[in-house]
């Protein structure tokens, strides 16, 4: 057996050991590109060898997710298949635990009209909400890992072939999940526990409020009772551990709904839909988005932040410092599962009620009463640099230096 097939192998257990905690005699659903097929067999080889039940394939085709964009009439994209929404939600209150292996093309959707996009993520939210709420709230355990394309190596690597490109992909992949260690597994336990470290330092302070300073970034964002952050593995109602991101280097947070203010700057593309957005600015005033910009992909923007009321306001805050794995490699990866966790990030949408206290069985009403937003999407979008400075703001008025230079101070 090759190295290379012996880190796949690596891979795919740490995706059902670390990723979602696979239990003997439990369901496991993946969702998956037909580009990933190879990899797709080798987790579910995995999977069965590791005790699952049934394992159910979710299969997407980019190509002919780019042929309906294309010659679908609008009407298409204002429907969405129920059975398969209910499908999922039916898995989840059964105790599946799902799986989703992306693989990115960075273009996939250039030139769309972005009305259909938006149509088709609307449609789709709206649809998918009540699943999604079970993987909001921690009770199904989830988690996302990657796999490359040409399509994806050529973004990341222009000016190499295509061969080399992916190659040299996977080795980026590979470093940044830790499954070029001798034991991934316990690489991640021992980084779990270091976010960890992380969380409970900020729950324990409780900050009523996070300022942010940089070029083209002056905000202040409050934060709301009872709030929860979050990072690394976390806890379902069973007790079972499991981390949603590989890779990950955030803890987390939702903010006060209407507590924002001020304006913050974008500091990597927004890949959204299959289609990028470069240099967005926002403008916040008691937690609205009043005004906002960008250098391209305005019109992508434009329909991100009208989703529904609740894309007008943000529903996550994420700490990620400049010196982490991800950072190190110098690279833009046009995807936001590694560039969020390259760089301290914010999130238009959805709060998520595991980061507030005894939320997680709340409804929409109920969250927005605790201060939190409710949305129909989530879209985390990258804010920091090597310029970025965080102070947090205690009940009492105390300062405390959190972020200089885009590192942690304390």
């Amino acid at each position: 057996m090759t190295q290379w097939q012996e880190q796949l192998k690596k891979y795919a257990l740490l995706s059902l050991k670390i990723g979602i905690n696979l239990q003997k005699g439990q369901d496991l659903v993946i969702r998956a590109t037909v580009d990933a097929k190879d990899f797709v067999r080798e987790v579910v080889r995995a999977a069965y060898t590791e005790g699952a039940k049934n394992v159910f394939v979710d299969w997407d085709d980019q190509q002919i997710t780019r042929i309906k964009y294309d010659l679908a009439p609008m009407e298409a994209f204002k429907e969405f298949p129920m059975w398969l929404a209910k499908g999922y939600e039916e898995m989840a209150a059964a105790g599946a635990s799902f799986l989703s292996i992306i693989s990115p093309n960075p273009e996939l959707l250039k030139g769309v009209d972005p009305e259909k996009i938006s149509l088709a993520q609307q449609t789709g939210g709206k649809a998918m909400k009540p699943f999604s709420k079970y993987t909001k709230s921690g009770k199904a355990r989830w988690s996302i890992v990657a796999v490359p394309t040409k399509e994806w190596a050529a973004k990341v690597f222009p000016d190499l072939d295509e061969e080399k490109g992916v190659a040299e992909l996977w080795e980026k992949i590979f470093y940044i999940t830790r499954v070029d260690t001798e034991d991934p597994v316990e690489s991640w336990k021992k980084h779990n526990e270091a976010l960890h470290r992380r969380v409970d330092f900020l729950n324990e302070k409780q900050f009523q409020s996070l300022h942010y300073t940089a070029p083209g970034t002056d905000l202040t964002i409050e934060l709301p009772d009872g709030h929860l952050w979050k990072g690394g593995s976390m806890v379902n109602p069973d007790g079972i551990t499991f981390t949603p991101n590989i890779p990950t280097e955030e803890v987390f947070c939702a903010p006060k709904k209407l507590g924002v203010n001020g304006r913050v700057k974008s500091t990597k593309p927004l890949n959204y839909g299959g289609q990028l957005i470069e240099g967005m600015s926002f403008v916040f005033e008691n937690g609205r988005i009043v005004d906002y910009s960008a250098e391209s992909g305005i019109d992508i923007l434009k329909k991100l932040v009208e989703t529904d009321e609740g894309s007008h306001y943000l529903g996550e805050i994420a700490l990620v410092p400049y010196d982490s794995p991800i950072s190190n490699t110098n690279l833009l990866f046009y995807n936001t599962l590694f560039d969020e966790n390259a760089s301290c990030h914010l999130a238009i949408g959805a709060a998520y009620p595991m980061n507030l206290k005894d939320a997680t069985d709340l409804n929409d009403e109920e969250l927005e009463a605790r201060g939190v937003n409710t949305s129909i999407t989530h879209v985390d979008f990258m804010i920091g640099s090597a310029e970025l400075n965080i102070d947090g703001v205690t009940k009492d008025g105390e300062t405390i230096a959190l972020f200089r230079n885009g590192n942690w101070v304390v």
